[in-house]
């Protein structure tokens, strides 16, 4: 693979670059509530050496009723900051699945106006897998400045989406599983009807995996979204269970070059709720 700052790196890489001082680097695991994993107790047990913990959950909008929420920007700044994330760093996320919820807080990066951002290739399973070193101690953080610039543009919400659904000027990409995109497999969230956005594609967020839990080579990527269907010269909006692998697909848009694309926050949490919201099934 081709070794990109600003979206995907590889364990080499990291290990390279590993004490620079201007590097943070952020274990963001998190599964979902039937997978039997706490993403904390495992970073707490074994991490990248001199990573922080990005908890999904805790550094979320907590106003809303909706899991994991972008956060409010002052919220965000206070995390980082504590962190000791500033401005002028270079930052790699990486989870304990390989490539699953590390994307999201890549993601949210950008969204934030960081765009040194890369997601590492593989995550820990590839990391480890290598014999490279971890250890089980928090870093030593210091508070640094940060600034932060909104890109409203990469987020939508529902009444944004509902737009797109109708006016076609958005493709919307469905991360879920084509059993879920169907409404033939039941969501993991209670009280969600099933089915799929009106309009809306499903690109499996696997699809765009190797076995081994790493990013498929740009042209094969290319090749997934060309086989979905999907036009890389027009707008997309992606979309998901929570918010978390709609990500992935986010990620995977931006290595083939596409630029216009924003992630629907609520994803099916929300939509799958209202029933005034209108669902595709079959």
């Amino acid at each position: 693979m081709t070794d990109d700052p600003r979206t995907l790196v590889s364990t080499d890489w990291l290990e390279r670059h590993l004490n620079d001082p201007d590097l943070r680097v952020f274990d963001a695991s998190m599964y979902l509530p039937g997978a039997g994993r706490d993403g904390r107790a495992e970073y707490e047990a074994a991490h990248i050496p001199g990573a922080r913990f990005f908890d999904i959950d805790e550094i979320s909008d907590h106003r809303s009723e909706l899991p994991h929420m972008v956060p409010p920007v002052e919220k965000f700044v206070s995390r980082m900051r504590a962190m000791g994330v500033g401005d002028g760093h270079q930052i790699v996320v990486y989870d304990g699945a390989g490539i699953y919820s590390a994307p999201r807080v890549w993601w949210l990066m950008r969204l934030m106006g960081k765009m040194d951002v890369a997601v590492l290739d593989g995550g820990l399973p590839k990391w480890q897998a290598e014999g490279r070193a971890v250890e089980d101690v928090e870093p030593v953080m210091r508070d640094r400045h940060i600034t932060v610039s909104l890109q409203n543009q990469m987020v939508k919400d529902v009444t944004q989406v509902a737009a797109a659904s109708k006016l076609g000027d958005y493709q919307i990409l469905d991360a879920r599983s084509p059993e879920r995109f169907r409404g033939e497999a039941p969501e993991p969230r209670e009280g969600l009807r099933s089915g799929r956005i009106p309009g809306s594609t499903c690109v499996h967020f696997a699809t765009l995996l190797d076995a081994d839990g790493t990013m498929k080579p740009v042209e094969d990527l290319k090749a997934v979204f060309a086989e979905a269907g999907i036009d890389m010269a027009k707008p997309a909006i992606t979309s998901c269970g929570s918010g978390v692998t709609a990500a992935i697909v986010s990620l995977a848009l931006e290595r083939c070059g596409h630029r216009h694309h924003a992630l629907y926050d609520g994803s099916w949490s929300e939509w799958g709720m209202y029933d005034d919201l209108k669902v595709e099934t079959g």
